[in-house]
């Protein structure tokens, strides 16, 4: 068995399959680091992506139809024979790959990448998978099936957990029949989104792009490396999903900005968002600190600002300590949480497999502490943006609702639906609540959630009573 060096589009697709699952690396960051040193043409790079991302959101589906092909369970078969099972079964049932093609070339790659004794085993499974055409196979997982959780975890390659989650979600958003179209976005591949950074862009950097629908400063790349735009090169252009863009703009439009208002993102790294608000906090005199807890995202976090705003602070420390450290000292914090990425499953389609129901509880302590933490650093009168990449409750509205019980009337929920009504007025939203829940089939983003939390003053809570 050889150590491959990926020198053509399958060899690339299978090495990131391989980093995957057996280094947890995030498919979206691997993948343009492996095509620059494949020097692959801008067609096989985009036939390496289809591969490899379209495998990956297939992977419960293949697996289910690789178990029976070998008549083993997936979980019984090597990481590295299992990746080109994979690979091979999306060819076969999931590309316009001529079958004879995806059975030589799959069989090929195992040939230099196994030892010799699974080539065999690899090119008898793949033979299996390619006797039944997609909807065939689709038919057989689906026999005797009666529960509507696991159709739709076998039909559309979405873990249970998650199915359960985005149901419960959109029927809190009042969307309960989106369930479908929610599963069928997230196995769609999507454009690069793209943000004009405010006062930076020129016209000229967008003449190639299509106008965002969801943002104001947001555009899409349809096709072709964003590489290549002089923009991106310049850094006056950002890849930056169109949910995060409005994340950033409604933290700015929350209230009228102040020449010296103090901005803090609390958790920074690896710097999207900290870029925009670099960028707007140039424009109108505000005074913005970038925290990240690990010193090489923090990194990242310095590069992606040093274009826009060099008196931009970047702090590395842990955000749970820094209401303690800076009591009552920002007038704005972003707090973008870490959590599940169930919003993202569009662009980072591994995070389905990788994640889990168990996560959540260590993921929700972390995301309150960090919130409790920037409301102790805003002064009165300040508002916090929460936002998470997920629309799961246990990581949106429950810390919201934790917020209001410990808070009390300190706390104001600030009608974020109704301002970004009045930026967008063409967003379908649901004006019933006040934090924004966006959708990819719906809006063209990530599922983001969005609120904006500000503490009252205390003579204001001292009128309100009155």
């Amino acid at each position: 068995m050889s150590q491959l060096q990926p020198r053509n589009a399958r060899e690339v697709a299978y090495a990131l399959l391989l980093s995957v699952a057996q280094d947890a690396a995030y498919a979206n960051l691997l993948l343009p680091r492996l095509l620059n040193k494949a020097h692959l043409e801008q067609r096989d790079a985009a036939f390496a992506q289809e591969m490899s991302f379209g495998t990956l959101r297939w992977q419960g589906f293949y697996d289910r139809i690789i178990a029976i092909a070998a008549n083993r369970s997936s979980t019984e078969i090597d990481a590295p024979a299992l990746c080109l099972l994979r690979l091979g079964a999306h060819q076969l049932l999931g590309m316009r790959v001529p079958s004879h093609a995806a059975l030589s070339e799959t069989v090929d790659l195992a040939k230099r990448v196994l030892h010799q004794s699974a080539v065999g085993f690899i090119n008898g499974v793949l033979r299996r998978v390619s006797e039944k055409t997609r909807e065939e196979w689709l038919d057989e997982l689906l026999v005797g099936v009666t529960d509507k959780v696991e159709l739709l975890s076998i039909e559309h390659s979405h873990p249970e957990w998650i199915i359960r989650a985005f149901d419960h979600a959109l029927r809190v958003d009042g969307r309960a029949e989106q369930l479908e179209a929610l599963l069928e976005a997230d196995n769609e591949p999507t454009n690069v989104n793209i943000v004009a950074l405010p006062g930076f862009a020129r016209p000229e950097d967008t003449e190639e792009l299509v106008p965002g629908g969801a943002s104001p400063i947001g555009f899409s790349l349809n096709s072709g490396d964003p590489a290549r735009l002089p923009g991106i090169v310049a850094g006056r252009l950002r890849v930056q999903d169109q949910g995060s863009q409005l994340a950033g703009i409604l933290f700015v439009n929350a209230a009228p900005v102040a020449e010296g208002e103090r901005w803090l993102d609390l958790c920074a790294g690896p710097g999207g968002k900290a870029a925009l608000l670099a960028a707007v906090a140039a424009q109108t005199g505000a005074d913005l600190t970038a925290n990240e807890v690990l010193e090489h995202r923090a990194g990242l976090v310095r590069q992606a600002i040093k274009p826009i705003n060099p008196n931009v602070r970047v702090t590395n420390n842990d955000g749970r300590e820094f209401g303690k450290n800076h009591p009552a000292t920002y007038d704005r914090i972003l707090v973008d949480a870490p959590c599940t990425g169930l919003g993202s499953l569009r662009r980072r389609p591994e995070s389905r497999w990788t994640k889990s129901s168990a996560d959540l509880a260590e993921l929700n302590k972390l995301q309150w502490q960090l919130l409790d933490s920037a409301w102790t650093a805003l002064k009165p009168g300040g508002v916090v943006a929460y936002v998470t990449c997920s629309p799961h409750q246990a990581e949106t509205n429950g810390i919201v609702v934790q917020a209001q019980k410990a808070w009390g009337e300190d706390l104001e929920v600030l009608d974020a639906n109704a301002l970004l009504a009045e930026l967008n007025p063409a967003l379908e939203l649901n004006r019933g609540r006040r934090t924004v829940q966006l959708w990819p089939q719906i809006h063209g983003t990530d599922a983001m959630f969005i609120a904006l939390l500000r503490k009252r003053p205390a003579g204001e809570l001292e009128t309100k009573r009155d």
